[in-house]
């Protein structure tokens, strides 16, 4: 017998095909793969570079930024911490004393609100901190609502996922048709507006026990999802008066609650969209061996779907937190004073404060990106990792 050559043996191979075709099945070429890591590296220092920018911008001053640019700390510029006292010093609560008080305060308020809500909360008012008082308003409206958002929509979208609605045209219409009513009745005749909708809701109760059966033209589970997403792509100036005159009536003004609802309400679509799809992705082999072995349809979802789908809930949850974390109109003009956020106060003091530099606002910004990048942080390996979505129980 003879040894045989063959072309695509490594020591039969010219430098060109060693370098521009791939070694083995499922692997680039060197050339391609080092291509890829460039373009990989550029981008990385594109996605990077503002935020880099920002934070040593933060430690420069007027002499370090009017005669720059300069990108290298120690080597470029000298970095210092004046902008950073022009922020705090200008308010004085916001000594470290002053800061620790407050957050033993905020935990004394939030345990003293779990375990007995009669108790009367410590003011933190007038001796607070702005951007302390601001930062801690973020933090907690924005996880709130996110934390809100995130278990509601997963769930609207699971069932949309899994569960066929028929809804009638005709009953939906009349709902509306007795909603615009309850509307008229408390607004104009000065009917209370318990009464209204109890009333409103018991003659829907009727009407569609009485003419229900006579309407034959059915909605799906797709005009469903077309309709939540829609309520995304409405702008939110067409709504925010009549959200500021509700929250008016019922005293929820520049209260955390109405910050928390508007936000939940104002991303659910997104949730819902992008959840769904990753629901629609899953073997529905899996969910009916659960059910057979006796697990219930909300087992299902804990214990076998939210598992599966944890890359798309972590970052479903990071893209919320972002949308809740950085929103300014419902804010403008819910929060007047007391939960005022970080996005309100970055552009009130940009905007109303004589003094304030750009160089001393990035101080401001570079606090208020922290919680972001925190959270990015935990939620990657959740993301990165990969979920086997093809098992099915034999």
């Amino acid at each position: 017998m003879t040894n045989t050559s063959f072309k695509f043996e490594k020591s039969n191979r010219s430098l060109f095909e060693r370098l521009f075709e791939p070694p083995e099945v499922g692997r680039m070429s060197p050339a391609a793969n080092v291509v890829a890591h460039i373009l990989l590296v550029l981008w990385t220092i594109f996605v990077i570079f503002p935020i880099y920018w920002v934070v040593i911008t933060s430690f420069k001053d007027a002499a370090a930024v009017n005669q720059g640019p300069f990108y290298v700390p120690f080597l470029d510029f000298q970095p210092n911490l004046d902008a950073w006292r022009a922020q705090f010093n200008s308010d004085a609560n916001c000594d470290i004393p002053s800061i620790l008080r407050q957050v033993g305060l905020l935990f004394y308020n939030a345990f003293v609100f779990v375990v007995s809500p009669v108790v009367t909360l410590q003011p933190m008012e007038p001796q607070i901190c702005k951007i302390y008082l601001a930062f801690t308003n973020s933090i907690v409206v924005s996880f709130a609502a996110t934390a809100i958002c995130v278990a509601i929509g997963s769930m609207a979208a699971y069932a949309l996922a899994r569960v066929q609605y028929k809804p009638k045209f005709g009953n939906i219409m009349m709902f509306v048709l007795l909603t615009l009513l309850v509307i008229l009745a408390t607004s104009f005749v000065g009917i209370p507006w318990w009464l209204s909708s109890a009333v409103g809701l018991a003659m829907f109760f009727f009407l569609v026990r009485a003419l229900g059966k006579h309407f034959k033209r059915t909605l799906g589970n797709g005009d469903i999802l077309f309709w939540i997403i829609s309520q995304r792509i409405l702008p939110p100036i067409v709504v925010i008066i009549p959200i500021y005159i509700m929250f008016q009536a019922v005293g929820l003004l520049d209260t955390h609650l109405a910050l928390i609802l508007v936000y939940a309400v104002a991303n659910l679509p997104i949730v819902v969209w992008l959840m769904h799809d990753f629901f629609v992705n899953l073997p529905i082999e899996l969910e009916e061996s659960a059910q057979l072995d006796g697990a219930s349809r909300f087992a299902v979802f804990w214990d076998i779907v939210l598992p599966l789908t944890r890359p798309g809930l972590a970052a479903t949850t990071l893209l919320t937190l972002i949308l809740n974390w950085n929103e300014y109109l419902f804010a403008v003009f819910l929060a007047t004073s007391k939960v005022q956020t970080m996005p309100i106060m970055v552009a009130a003091k940009n905007a109303g404060e004589k003094g304030v530099f750009w160089w001393e606002m990035c101080a401001i910004i570079v606090v208020m990106i922290i919680p972001v990048i925190l959270m990015a942080i935990l939620l990657q390996r959740f993301i990165a990792k990969g979920v086997l979505l093809g098992a099915v129980k034999g």
